[in-house]
Protein backbone atom coordinates (compact mmCIF):
# COMPACT_ATOMS: atom_id res chain seq x y z
CA UNK A 1 0.00 0.00 0.00
CA UNK A 2 1.11 3.64 -0.54
CA UNK A 3 3.28 5.05 2.23
CA UNK A 4 4.81 8.41 2.56
CA UNK A 5 7.89 8.86 0.03
CA UNK A 6 10.59 8.22 2.48
CA UNK A 7 8.83 5.41 3.87
CA UNK A 8 8.84 3.68 0.35
CA UNK A 9 12.77 3.50 0.72
CA UNK A 10 13.06 3.12 4.66
CA UNK A 11 11.41 1.27 7.01
CA UNK A 12 10.63 2.87 9.96
CA UNK A 13 9.23 0.67 12.70
CA UNK A 14 10.22 0.14 16.10
CA UNK A 15 9.42 -3.69 17.57
CA UNK A 16 6.59 -2.87 20.24
CA UNK A 17 7.14 -5.21 23.38
CA UNK A 18 6.54 -8.44 24.00
CA UNK A 19 3.48 -8.09 26.38
CA UNK A 20 1.64 -7.20 23.19
CA UNK A 21 3.42 -9.65 20.89
CA UNK A 22 1.91 -12.47 23.71
CA UNK A 23 -1.27 -11.33 24.32
CA UNK A 24 -4.22 -12.75 22.22
CA UNK A 25 -4.07 -9.41 19.32
CA UNK A 26 -7.35 -10.46 17.84
CA UNK A 27 -9.40 -10.22 21.35
CA UNK A 28 -6.87 -6.88 22.19
CA UNK A 29 -7.69 -4.94 18.71
CA UNK A 30 -11.68 -6.20 18.97
CA UNK A 31 -11.81 -4.44 22.41
CA UNK A 32 -9.24 -1.28 21.30
CA UNK A 33 -11.62 -0.56 17.76
CA UNK A 34 -14.85 -0.75 20.24
CA UNK A 35 -13.54 1.66 22.48
CA UNK A 36 -12.62 4.00 19.67
CA UNK A 37 -15.95 3.47 18.08
CA UNK A 38 -17.65 5.04 21.61
CA UNK A 39 -15.32 7.71 21.70
CA UNK A 40 -15.86 8.95 17.70
CA UNK A 41 -19.73 8.87 18.22
CA UNK A 42 -20.01 10.80 21.37
CA UNK A 43 -17.12 12.98 21.30
CA UNK A 44 -17.60 16.91 19.67
CA UNK A 45 -14.94 18.93 17.98
CA UNK A 46 -13.44 22.18 17.89
CA UNK A 47 -11.25 24.51 16.06
CA UNK A 48 -7.31 24.88 15.26
CA UNK A 49 -5.55 27.03 12.82
CA UNK A 50 -1.68 25.76 10.91
CA UNK A 51 0.60 27.16 8.86
CA UNK A 52 -2.22 27.88 6.01
CA UNK A 53 -4.92 28.97 8.32
CA UNK A 54 -3.12 31.21 10.50
CA UNK A 55 -2.23 32.95 7.42
CA UNK A 56 -5.96 33.09 6.07
CA UNK A 57 -7.30 33.25 9.53
CA UNK A 58 -9.84 30.68 8.37
CA UNK A 59 -10.25 27.43 10.05
CA UNK A 60 -8.99 24.17 8.20
CA UNK A 61 -11.97 23.32 7.34
CA UNK A 62 -12.37 25.97 4.86
CA UNK A 63 -9.57 23.49 2.98
CA UNK A 64 -10.27 20.61 3.99
CA UNK A 65 -12.99 17.98 4.61
CA UNK A 66 -10.27 15.82 6.42
CA UNK A 67 -6.69 16.58 5.74
CA UNK A 68 -5.35 16.50 3.05
CA UNK A 69 -8.82 15.99 1.39
CA UNK A 70 -8.99 19.45 -0.23
CA UNK A 71 -12.60 21.09 -0.52
CA UNK A 72 -13.18 23.49 -3.91
CA UNK A 73 -12.25 26.46 -1.84
CA UNK A 74 -9.11 24.37 -0.84
CA UNK A 75 -8.46 23.57 -4.38
CA UNK A 76 -8.75 27.37 -5.84
CA UNK A 77 -6.52 28.32 -2.80
CA UNK A 78 -3.81 26.01 -4.02
CA UNK A 79 -4.09 27.04 -8.16
CA UNK A 80 -3.73 30.58 -6.98
CA UNK A 81 -0.07 29.54 -5.19
CA UNK A 82 -1.12 29.32 -1.47
CA UNK A 83 -0.89 33.34 -1.35
CA UNK A 84 -4.36 34.68 -0.31
CA UNK A 85 -3.72 36.20 2.95
CA UNK A 86 -5.83 37.94 5.74
CA UNK A 87 -3.19 39.01 8.19
CA UNK A 88 -0.94 41.75 8.61
CA UNK A 89 1.92 42.34 5.92
CA UNK A 90 4.80 44.28 4.98
CA UNK A 91 4.75 46.53 2.12
CA UNK A 92 6.74 48.00 0.22
CA UNK A 93 5.33 49.98 -3.31
CA UNK A 94 6.78 52.21 -6.17
CA UNK A 95 6.03 54.08 -8.76
CA UNK A 96 3.55 56.39 -6.80
CA UNK A 97 2.43 53.46 -5.04
CA UNK A 98 1.02 51.50 -8.28
CA UNK A 99 3.64 48.61 -7.96
CA UNK A 100 3.90 46.26 -4.84
CA UNK A 101 7.58 45.53 -4.49
CA UNK A 102 7.38 43.80 -1.47
CA UNK A 103 4.80 41.69 0.58
CA UNK A 104 5.95 40.12 3.90
CA UNK A 105 4.28 37.95 6.24
CA UNK A 106 4.79 39.35 9.39
CA UNK A 107 6.06 35.91 10.31
CA UNK A 108 7.41 33.09 8.57
CA UNK A 109 4.74 30.22 7.39
CA UNK A 110 5.95 27.68 9.41
CA UNK A 111 3.80 24.43 10.47
CA UNK A 112 4.93 21.00 12.26
CA UNK A 113 3.36 17.26 11.42
CA UNK A 114 3.96 13.88 14.11
CA UNK A 115 2.48 11.02 13.21
CA UNK A 116 3.07 8.07 14.98
CA UNK A 117 1.57 4.57 14.73
CA UNK A 118 0.92 0.76 15.80
CA UNK A 119 1.03 -2.18 13.20
CA UNK A 120 -0.27 -5.29 13.91
CA UNK A 121 0.06 -7.90 10.68
CA UNK A 122 -2.14 -11.11 10.93
CA UNK A 123 0.86 -13.16 10.57
CA UNK A 124 4.45 -12.15 11.10
CA UNK A 125 6.22 -11.18 8.52
CA UNK A 126 9.55 -13.86 8.15
CA UNK A 127 12.69 -12.39 10.29
CA UNK A 128 10.71 -9.91 11.74
CA UNK A 129 9.04 -9.00 15.21
CA UNK A 130 4.81 -8.94 14.76
CA UNK A 131 2.90 -5.81 16.62
CA UNK A 132 5.50 -2.35 16.17
CA UNK A 133 4.87 0.51 17.42
CA UNK A 134 6.86 3.77 15.06
CA UNK A 135 7.57 6.68 17.21
CA UNK A 136 7.72 8.64 15.10
CA UNK A 137 6.25 7.09 12.01
CA UNK A 138 7.02 11.01 10.75
CA UNK A 139 7.90 13.76 11.83
CA UNK A 140 7.48 16.93 8.91
CA UNK A 141 9.06 20.84 9.21
CA UNK A 142 6.64 22.62 6.59
CA UNK A 143 7.60 26.52 5.18
CA UNK A 144 4.07 26.50 3.51
CA UNK A 145 2.56 30.14 2.77
CA UNK A 146 2.88 33.22 0.43
CA UNK A 147 6.48 33.97 -0.39
CA UNK A 148 5.57 37.14 -3.00
CA UNK A 149 1.79 37.95 -3.71
CA UNK A 150 2.07 36.07 -6.70
CA UNK A 151 4.37 33.10 -5.55
CA UNK A 152 4.10 30.81 -2.37
CA UNK A 153 5.22 27.34 -1.56
CA UNK A 154 4.54 23.89 0.03
CA UNK A 155 7.98 22.54 1.44
CA UNK A 156 7.79 19.64 3.48
CA UNK A 157 11.06 18.64 5.59
CA UNK A 158 10.75 15.13 6.62
CA UNK A 159 12.41 12.62 9.49
CA UNK A 160 11.20 8.99 8.88
CA UNK A 161 12.79 7.38 12.32
CA UNK A 162 16.05 6.62 10.08
CA UNK A 163 16.44 9.26 7.26
CA UNK A 164 15.82 12.67 6.81
CA UNK A 165 15.19 14.95 3.70
CA UNK A 166 13.07 17.17 1.61
CA UNK A 167 9.71 14.96 0.66
CA UNK A 168 6.21 16.82 -0.87
CA UNK A 169 7.62 19.83 -2.41
CA UNK A 170 6.68 22.78 -4.38
CA UNK A 171 6.84 26.65 -5.26
CA UNK A 172 4.34 27.94 -7.56
CA UNK A 173 3.78 31.41 -9.24
CA UNK A 174 0.12 32.07 -10.39
CA UNK A 175 -1.86 34.80 -11.76
CA UNK A 176 -5.33 35.57 -13.28
CA UNK A 177 -6.25 37.40 -16.66
CA UNK A 178 -8.87 37.64 -19.12
CA UNK A 179 -9.55 36.15 -22.40
CA UNK A 180 -12.75 38.06 -23.51
CA UNK A 181 -15.69 36.75 -21.56
CA UNK A 182 -13.60 34.46 -20.02
CA UNK A 183 -11.71 34.00 -16.85
CA UNK A 184 -8.02 32.49 -17.23
CA UNK A 185 -5.63 31.55 -14.15
CA UNK A 186 -2.32 30.52 -14.72
CA UNK A 187 0.78 29.74 -13.82
CA UNK A 188 4.49 27.69 -13.20
CA UNK A 189 5.24 25.11 -10.84
CA UNK A 190 8.65 23.75 -9.33
CA UNK A 191 7.90 20.56 -7.80
CA UNK A 192 10.17 17.15 -6.90
CA UNK A 193 7.02 14.59 -6.93
CA UNK A 194 4.42 13.92 -10.20
CA UNK A 195 1.35 14.89 -9.03
CA UNK A 196 1.98 16.54 -5.53
CA UNK A 197 0.76 19.98 -7.88
CA UNK A 198 -2.34 18.43 -8.21
CA UNK A 199 -5.55 19.55 -6.48
CA UNK A 200 -7.32 16.52 -6.79
CA UNK A 201 -6.91 13.27 -4.26
CA UNK A 202 -7.21 10.71 -6.88
CA UNK A 203 -4.03 10.97 -8.02
CA UNK A 204 -1.37 9.53 -6.38
CA UNK A 205 1.00 11.95 -4.61
CA UNK A 206 -2.48 12.48 -2.28
CA UNK A 207 -4.30 9.45 -3.09
CA UNK A 208 -6.48 7.65 -0.38
CA UNK A 209 -4.67 6.10 1.91
CA UNK A 210 -2.74 9.27 2.62
CA UNK A 211 -1.15 7.49 5.52
CA UNK A 212 -0.20 3.71 5.49
CA UNK A 213 2.02 1.43 7.58
CA UNK A 214 5.67 0.96 6.98
CA UNK A 215 5.97 -2.34 9.35
CA UNK A 216 3.68 -3.82 6.80
CA UNK A 217 4.19 -6.19 3.71
CA UNK A 218 3.13 -4.58 0.08
CA UNK A 219 2.69 -6.08 -3.10
CA UNK A 220 6.14 -6.32 -5.37
CA UNK A 221 5.25 -3.53 -8.00
CA UNK A 222 3.65 -0.52 -8.26
CA UNK A 223 3.50 1.97 -10.64
CA UNK A 224 6.81 4.24 -11.92
CA UNK A 225 4.47 7.39 -11.53
CA UNK A 226 3.86 6.55 -8.28
CA UNK A 227 7.80 5.99 -7.61
CA UNK A 228 9.47 9.25 -9.09
CA UNK A 229 9.12 11.77 -5.31
CA UNK A 230 12.59 12.36 -4.23
CA UNK A 231 13.74 11.33 -7.50
CA UNK A 232 13.08 13.82 -9.97
CA UNK A 233 12.59 17.70 -9.71
CA UNK A 234 10.01 19.50 -12.19
CA UNK A 235 9.62 22.66 -13.96
CA UNK A 236 6.12 22.98 -15.39
CA UNK A 237 3.02 25.51 -16.77
CA UNK A 238 -0.60 25.13 -15.91
CA UNK A 239 -4.26 27.04 -16.88
CA UNK A 240 -7.93 26.93 -16.05
CA UNK A 241 -10.12 28.22 -18.08
CA UNK A 242 -13.39 29.75 -17.25
CA UNK A 243 -13.07 27.48 -13.73
CA UNK A 244 -14.03 24.32 -16.00
CA UNK A 245 -11.00 23.29 -18.14
CA UNK A 246 -7.33 22.03 -16.39
CA UNK A 247 -4.58 21.65 -18.75
CA UNK A 248 -0.50 21.10 -17.29
CA UNK A 249 2.71 20.48 -18.77
CA UNK A 250 5.70 19.83 -16.28
CA UNK A 251 9.02 18.60 -17.68
CA UNK A 252 11.12 16.35 -15.36
CA UNK A 253 14.93 15.77 -14.78
CA UNK A 254 16.67 13.31 -12.48
CA UNK A 255 17.76 14.88 -8.97
CA UNK A 256 17.98 12.25 -6.40
CA UNK A 257 18.43 12.48 -2.97
CA UNK A 258 20.79 10.41 -1.05
CA UNK A 259 22.21 9.29 -4.48
CA UNK A 260 25.20 11.24 -6.41
CA UNK A 261 23.87 14.05 -8.23
CA UNK A 262 25.23 14.42 -10.91
CA UNK A 263 24.47 11.31 -11.64
CA UNK A 264 27.36 9.08 -12.44
CA UNK A 265 28.04 5.18 -12.76
CA UNK A 266 26.79 4.37 -9.25
CA UNK A 267 23.47 5.57 -9.68
CA UNK A 268 20.09 3.55 -11.13
CA UNK A 269 17.19 4.24 -13.13
CA UNK A 270 18.48 7.98 -14.22
CA UNK A 271 16.13 9.21 -16.60
CA UNK A 272 17.76 10.03 -19.65
CA UNK A 273 17.07 13.75 -20.93
CA UNK A 274 13.66 14.94 -19.81
CA UNK A 275 10.05 13.00 -18.56
CA UNK A 276 7.57 15.13 -19.71
CA UNK A 277 3.93 14.86 -17.53
CA UNK A 278 0.81 15.89 -18.78
CA UNK A 279 -2.53 16.59 -16.85
CA UNK A 280 -6.16 17.33 -18.38
CA UNK A 281 -8.91 17.69 -16.16
CA UNK A 282 -12.22 18.78 -16.77
CA UNK A 283 -14.33 19.82 -13.50
CA UNK A 284 -18.23 21.38 -12.77
CA UNK A 285 -20.19 21.99 -9.72
CA UNK A 286 -24.14 21.99 -9.94
CA UNK A 287 -26.68 22.03 -6.70
CA UNK A 288 -25.17 20.24 -4.06
CA UNK A 289 -22.75 17.69 -6.34
CA UNK A 290 -19.01 18.55 -7.93
CA UNK A 291 -17.85 16.34 -10.30
CA UNK A 292 -13.85 15.86 -12.00
CA UNK A 293 -12.92 14.08 -14.62
CA UNK A 294 -9.49 13.36 -15.98
CA UNK A 295 -6.36 11.79 -17.55
CA UNK A 296 -2.60 12.36 -16.77
CA UNK A 297 0.22 10.72 -17.07
CA UNK A 298 4.04 10.54 -17.76
CA UNK A 299 6.84 9.11 -19.89
CA UNK A 300 10.49 8.43 -19.32
CA UNK A 301 13.46 6.72 -20.62
CA UNK A 302 16.10 5.24 -17.99
CA UNK A 303 19.71 4.15 -17.70
CA UNK A 304 19.41 0.58 -15.46
CA UNK A 305 22.74 1.28 -14.60
CA UNK A 306 24.77 4.80 -14.99
CA UNK A 307 24.64 6.83 -16.95
CA UNK A 308 25.02 4.64 -20.14
CA UNK A 309 23.96 1.37 -21.52
CA UNK A 310 20.64 -0.49 -21.32
CA UNK A 311 18.00 1.20 -21.07
CA UNK A 312 14.45 1.05 -19.71
CA UNK A 313 11.12 2.76 -21.08
CA UNK A 314 8.10 3.41 -18.99
CA UNK A 315 5.06 4.91 -20.29
CA UNK A 316 2.39 5.36 -17.79
CA UNK A 317 -1.39 6.70 -18.97
CA UNK A 318 -3.96 7.18 -15.75
CA UNK A 319 -7.65 7.98 -16.01
CA UNK A 320 -9.28 9.61 -12.04
CA UNK A 321 -12.70 10.51 -11.53
CA UNK A 322 -13.94 12.79 -8.55
CA UNK A 323 -17.12 13.40 -7.09
CA UNK A 324 -18.51 14.84 -4.34
CA UNK A 325 -22.02 15.56 -2.52
CA UNK A 326 -22.85 17.56 0.08
CA UNK A 327 -25.12 16.35 3.23
CA UNK A 328 -26.50 18.51 5.61
CA UNK A 329 -24.34 16.48 8.37
CA UNK A 330 -21.32 15.94 6.17
CA UNK A 331 -19.78 15.22 2.30
CA UNK A 332 -19.71 12.05 0.38
CA UNK A 333 -17.08 11.97 -1.80
CA UNK A 334 -15.54 9.15 -4.57
CA UNK A 335 -12.29 8.91 -5.97
CA UNK A 336 -10.97 6.25 -8.38
CA UNK A 337 -8.53 5.99 -10.67
CA UNK A 338 -6.76 3.79 -13.70
CA UNK A 339 -3.42 3.70 -14.51
CA UNK A 340 -2.36 1.78 -17.40
CA UNK A 341 1.96 1.38 -17.65
CA UNK A 342 3.81 -0.20 -20.40
CA UNK A 343 7.64 -0.85 -19.87
CA UNK A 344 9.73 -1.48 -22.98
CA UNK A 345 13.15 -2.94 -22.12
CA UNK A 346 16.45 -3.41 -24.71
CA UNK A 347 17.47 -6.17 -22.76
CA UNK A 348 13.89 -8.34 -23.92
CA UNK A 349 11.89 -8.14 -27.20
CA UNK A 350 8.93 -8.23 -24.96
CA UNK A 351 7.02 -5.21 -24.04
CA UNK A 352 5.45 -5.37 -19.92
CA UNK A 353 2.10 -4.13 -18.93
CA UNK A 354 0.85 -3.35 -15.54
CA UNK A 355 -2.30 -1.66 -14.12
CA UNK A 356 -3.42 -0.21 -11.30
CA UNK A 357 -7.05 0.33 -10.25
CA UNK A 358 -8.20 1.60 -7.00
CA UNK A 359 -11.81 3.07 -6.06
CA UNK A 360 -12.49 4.62 -2.55
CA UNK A 361 -15.55 6.07 -1.01
CA UNK A 362 -15.64 8.71 1.57
CA UNK A 363 -18.27 10.08 4.24
CA UNK A 364 -16.88 13.20 6.41
CA UNK A 365 -19.05 14.21 8.82
CA UNK A 366 -19.16 17.64 10.45
CA UNK A 367 -18.64 16.21 13.96
CA UNK A 368 -15.13 15.23 12.92
CA UNK A 369 -15.57 11.37 11.94
CA UNK A 370 -15.08 10.02 8.89
CA UNK A 371 -15.70 6.57 7.32
CA UNK A 372 -13.92 5.01 3.87
CA UNK A 373 -13.82 2.05 2.03
CA UNK A 374 -11.11 1.28 -0.48
CA UNK A 375 -10.56 -1.50 -3.15
CA UNK A 376 -7.30 -1.54 -5.27
CA UNK A 377 -6.36 -4.01 -8.22
CA UNK A 378 -3.29 -5.03 -9.71
CA UNK A 379 -2.00 -6.67 -12.63
CA UNK A 380 0.42 -7.41 -15.35
CA UNK A 381 2.69 -9.55 -17.30
CA UNK A 382 4.90 -12.31 -15.60
CA UNK A 383 8.10 -10.26 -13.94
CA UNK A 384 11.28 -12.71 -13.15
CA UNK A 385 11.40 -10.53 -9.67
CA UNK A 386 7.95 -11.46 -8.08
CA UNK A 387 8.52 -14.31 -5.08
CA UNK A 388 9.52 -17.61 -6.42
CA UNK A 389 6.53 -20.40 -5.91
CA UNK A 390 4.09 -18.03 -7.08
CA UNK A 391 2.82 -17.43 -10.59
CA UNK A 392 5.45 -14.56 -11.17
CA UNK A 393 2.87 -12.38 -11.90
CA UNK A 394 2.73 -8.81 -9.95
CA UNK A 395 -1.47 -9.64 -9.06
CA UNK A 396 -2.41 -8.01 -6.09
CA UNK A 397 -6.08 -7.11 -5.02
CA UNK A 398 -7.94 -6.21 -1.42
CA UNK A 399 -10.02 -4.17 0.58
CA UNK A 400 -8.66 -1.12 3.13
CA UNK A 401 -11.15 -0.29 5.77
CA UNK A 402 -10.66 2.95 7.81
CA UNK A 403 -12.15 4.97 10.34
CA UNK A 404 -11.24 8.30 11.54
CA UNK A 405 -11.96 10.88 14.26
CA UNK A 406 -10.77 14.27 14.04
CA UNK A 407 -11.63 15.67 17.55
CA UNK A 408 -10.22 19.16 16.74
CA UNK A 409 -9.23 19.88 12.92
CA UNK A 410 -5.64 19.67 13.27
CA UNK A 411 -5.65 16.32 14.93
CA UNK A 412 -6.41 12.96 13.35
CA UNK A 413 -6.56 9.26 15.19
CA UNK A 414 -7.76 6.35 12.73
CA UNK A 415 -7.69 2.92 12.41
CA UNK A 416 -7.16 1.73 9.43
CA UNK A 417 -7.72 -2.37 8.37
CA UNK A 418 -6.15 -3.67 5.41
CA UNK A 419 -6.84 -6.92 4.10
CA UNK A 420 -5.55 -9.17 0.62
CA UNK A 421 -7.44 -11.56 -1.78
CA UNK A 422 -4.83 -11.69 -3.66
CA UNK A 423 -1.05 -11.17 -2.97
CA UNK A 424 2.44 -11.16 -6.07
CA UNK A 425 -0.24 -12.94 -7.92
CA UNK A 426 -1.29 -15.90 -5.54
CA UNK A 427 -4.22 -16.33 -2.82
CA UNK A 428 -1.78 -19.30 -0.84
CA UNK A 429 2.01 -19.66 -1.04
CA UNK A 430 2.64 -16.77 -3.44
CA UNK A 431 6.30 -16.65 -1.75
CA UNK A 432 7.08 -20.33 -1.71
CA UNK A 433 7.33 -20.72 1.76
CA UNK A 434 3.93 -21.18 2.94
CA UNK A 435 2.59 -17.61 3.58
CA UNK A 436 -0.30 -16.44 1.80
CA UNK A 437 -2.25 -13.15 0.71
CA UNK A 438 -4.52 -13.11 3.90
CA UNK A 439 -1.38 -13.58 6.47
CA UNK A 440 -0.34 -9.57 5.27
CA UNK A 441 -3.93 -8.38 6.06
CA UNK A 442 -2.69 -5.77 8.25
CA UNK A 443 -4.36 -3.39 11.54
CA UNK A 444 -3.15 -0.04 10.96
CA UNK A 445 -3.47 2.44 13.78
CA UNK A 446 -2.40 6.49 13.76
CA UNK A 447 -2.14 9.40 15.64
CA UNK A 448 -1.59 12.43 13.48
CA UNK A 449 -1.09 16.13 14.56
CA UNK A 450 -0.80 19.29 12.68
CA UNK A 451 0.62 22.53 14.93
Amino acid sequence: MKKTLLQKRFSNSIDFRKCIENSNPGISMLKLFILMLIILVQAGVTKATPSFARQTGMSCTACHYSFPELTPFGRQFKMNAYTMTMMKTIDSKEDSDKVTRLKLLSYLPLSAMVQTSFTSNAKAIEGTQNNSIAFPQQISMFYAGQITPHIGSFIQMTYDGQTFGMDNAEIRYANRTSLGTTSLLYGVTLNNNPTVQDVWNSTPAWGFPTASSGAANSPAKSTMIENLGMQVAGLGAYALFNNLLYAELTLYRSSPQGAANPADSTSSMTIKGIAPYWRVALQHSWGNNYAELGTFGIATNDYVTGISGEMDKFTDVGFDLQYEHTLNSGTLVLHSSLIKETESRNSSVNNYNFSSFKIDGNLYLKNGVGATVGYFNSSGTTEAYIPAGSTYKPNSNGFIYQIEYLPWYNTKFSIQYVTYSMFDGSKTNYNGAGRSAADNNTLYLLAWFNF
